[in-house]
């Protein structure tokens, strides 16, 4: 299947979100249980307002909805220096690993569905 246009531009800008978080905000995710505990937790809010929230959204390519979704976070940031472990940077964490997880498969309501990322 070849990639869309659309999905080849959010892949692009998830990777580019996944770098600015850098190696400190993933590593920090990686060590602090607390903290993967809250971006899962935020996973699963992005996940119910994206599937539950757009019309469409099971015939869309998850990175495609996710990078609009943190887009959308960005655009409307009052404060732009954000930090891996604000409200904002854990959110778009979130967005990131879901991002990673489905890819171009549609994101799904199953609790179930979401893969652990090591």
């Amino acid at each position: 299947m070849r990639a869309t246009w659309r999905e080849i531009n959010a892949r692009r800008w998830i990777s580019e979100l996944s770098d600015r978080i850098g190696m400190a905000g993933w590593t920090a995710l990686a060590v602090t249980p607390a903290l993967a505990a809250e971006v899962d937790q935020h996973g699963a809010a992005v996940r119910d307002i994206l599937v539950l929230g757009v019309e469409g959204a099971g015939t869309v390519g998850a990175v495609v909805l996710l990078a609009a979704y943190g887009r959308g976070l960005l655009d409307n940031a009052v404060d732009s220096d954000w930090t891996p472990t604000s409200w904002l940077g854990v959110r778009l964490m979130a967005v990131c690993q879901l991002a990673h997880a489905h890819d171009v498969k549609p994101l799904t309501d199953d609790v179930y569905a979401l893969p652990e990322l090591t």
